[in-house]
């Protein structure tokens, strides 16, 4: 009997490329590293719009 392995969640955060882009922060990426090591959404230009969605679909859509 097999067993299928679980889902494991992406750690690395969704960004809006159509925010990120012209973001002196992140350099368009729309993530920045902490001093940790962790990926976190861009302070400086992922904090607009949308909060609720964070992922490039609102740029093909046009929000």
């Amino acid at each position: 009997m097999g067993h299928a392995l679980a889902a494991t969640p992406d750690p690395t955060p969704r960004a809006n490329a159509a925010l990120a882009a012209d973001c002196q922060t992140c350099n368009g990426w729309g993530s920045v590293l902490t001093c940790g090591g962790r990926h976190e959404l861009c302070p400086e230009c992922q904090s607009r719009g949308d909060q609720g969605r964070t992922d490039s679909s609102n740029a093909a859509r046009g929000e």
